[in-house]
């Protein structure tokens, strides 16, 4: 069991429009995301299901065939495997919840994010 505040926990600056915090169990990672209006995140897939939920601001999430804006208060579920990327339309607070967690994360191996 692990009990802490997000103000607790590292902030990981992966360029300058993203940052990120996290905590992941053994079967699942949660992060708060700080994107800057504009923030792009490249089209990428991942073995986790993920549950998007915009805290403050809009993301933009963009899907082979269709788009979806996801704004405060509203959850997006991303199935295992489907490719996307997002944009940031303002200054966005969100919180990602992934099953499996992300070893890529983890091991600082999301090269797409950094840089």
């Amino acid at each position: 069991m692990q009990h802490t505040s997000w103000e607790k926990i590292e902030t990981e600056q992966l360029n300058e429009k993203i940052s990120r915090k996290m905590l992941s169990g053994e079967h699942t990672t949660v992060a708060r995301i700080f994107l800057k209006r504009g923030a792009i995140v490249p089209r990428h897939q991942h073995v986790s299901e993920q549950f998007t939920m915009t805290i403050s601001g809009a993301l933009k999430l963009i899907f082979d065939d269709h788009s979806v804006v996801v704004r405060a208060g509203e959850v997006l579920f991303i199935p295992s495997g489907v490719p996307h990327a997002a944009e940031a339309l303002e200054d966005t607070l969100e919180m990602d919840v992934f099953g499996p967690r992300r070893e890529d994360w983890i091991k600082k191996e999301d090269a797409y994010l950094r840089g």
